[in-house]
């Protein structure tokens, strides 16, 4: 946070705090510190025959995979005891690959990330000289941690457009709306289709007027569509291009899905508490999900001041182990007292983070759709 307020040049970054964007989704919402259940609810520690599994079950369509997770057609999707048992049956490493493949967010303590925290996935042609206006940005990604980089870039002077698919909005809108509007106060708001040749147009017209683009989720999402993230990179001087993953954007990993809490146990985080004395269990709300937004936001900052047009990739998982890793070598004794201090404190209110106001209009869906029709 404070490089990126040195690079912006911000106040309202400077007068951030990382206890405020780790801890004010919990604060709005009331959560207690978590134990084996996730503060969110969404994410349950589960044993296996060989250690614990994080399992990640937000939606009904991710309990409608479980018969096919455990391959048993049986098995009652809405009975948490029933799949408990049906984890402890398997072997940890089997049970997350299968459950990768299906497309669930599932994880296992154990894990070593395998992408880094940012990586350079392309490169892009310069651009000179430099722009004296604030970036225009796109956000393309739904939930917290792309949301959360566009908003500390709108924080710093950026104009952002919030693009969302008006069949599936972002799920934040109805699932968290005070969160929502924290995180997306002050972006326009275009409601495109991709998946019809208008709105494919549509946003290809956005992103050749764009200065940042920001996604998230699994790389084949807007390939699929023939939105070539690599191919627009290089063909528009200075435009830098931010996917975040839960695993990494290449290889095997680019096909995991990951949300917050899963993301932080393959990153080490469980296994730093329970290395630390403090037992199984979740440490922080999601914490892969802001770390991740103040990274990307920084990155993608400091590309477009430089002028390098790039494609950035940034793994939640990675994000988790890179924060550990400088966190221990910083002080590693604190990390351990705070990581057994939060483990003895499970049940009780989630430390209050500072309340931030929303100051600046929530746009509705699609009401500056019109920005991204062709002249």
């Amino acid at each position: 946070m404070r490089a990126l307020a040195g690079l912006t040049g911000s106040a309202a970054i400077a007068a951030l705090t990382g206890r405020a964007l780790m801890g004010e989704r919990a604060t709005l919402h009331g959560f207690t510190i978590p134990g084996r259940r996730s503060a969110g609810g969404g994410c349950q520690l589960l044993r296996a025959r060989d250690g614990w599994v994080a399992l990640a079950l937000p939606r009904a369509d991710d309990r409608a995979m479980l018969p096919a997770l455990f391959g048993d057609a049986a098995l009652p999707g809405g009975d948490d005891r029933a799949i408990a048992a049906a984890v402890a049956r398997c072997e940890a490493p089997a049970l997350v690959e299968r459950g990768r493949l299906l497309g669930l967010a599932v994880a296992r303590y154990g894990e070593a990330p395998r992408a880094p925290a940012c990586e350079a996935l392309a490169p892009g042609p310069g651009r000179s000289p430099a722009p004296a206006r604030a970036p225009l940005v796109l956000d393309l990604a739904p939930l917290w941690a792309g949301p959360l980089a566009a908003h500390l870039l709108w924080l710093a002077g950026a104009t952002v457009v919030k693009v969302e698919n008006p069949r599936r909005p972002d799920p934040q809108r109805e699932a968290s709306p005070e969160f929502f509007a924290l995180l997306n106060q002050g972006k326009a708001n275009v409601a495109l289709d991709i998946a019809q040749d208008a709105g494919r147009r549509a946003l290809l017209g956005l992103i050749a007027r764009a200065d940042i683009v920001i996604e998230a989720g699994r790389p084949r999402g807007l390939a699929q569509f023939g939105i070539d993230a690599d191919r627009l990179v290089a063909a528009q001087p200075g435009l830098v291009w931010v996917t975040i993953t839960g695993h990494g954007a290449s290889g095997e990993p680019a096909g995991w899905i990951a949300l917050g809490d899963d993301a932080a146990i393959a990153g080490g985080l469980g296994d730093a508490m329970r290395g630390a004395g403090g037992g199984i269990g979740f440490a922080g709300d999601a914490p892969a999900d802001p770390l991740t937004g103040i990274l990307a936001a920084e990155s993608a900052w400091r590309h477009w001041r430089s002028g390098c047009g790039a494609r950035l990739g940034i793994a939640m998982s990675a994000v988790i182990a890179q924060a550990l890793a400088e966190e221990r070598a910083r002080d590693g004794a604190a990390l351990d007292r705070a990581l057994r201090r939060w483990s003895a404190a499970r049940g009780a209110p989630f430390p209050q983070a500072p309340a931030r106001p929303v100051s600046a209009p929530l746009r509705a869906l699609g009401a500056d759709t019109a920005m991204a029709r062709p002249c």
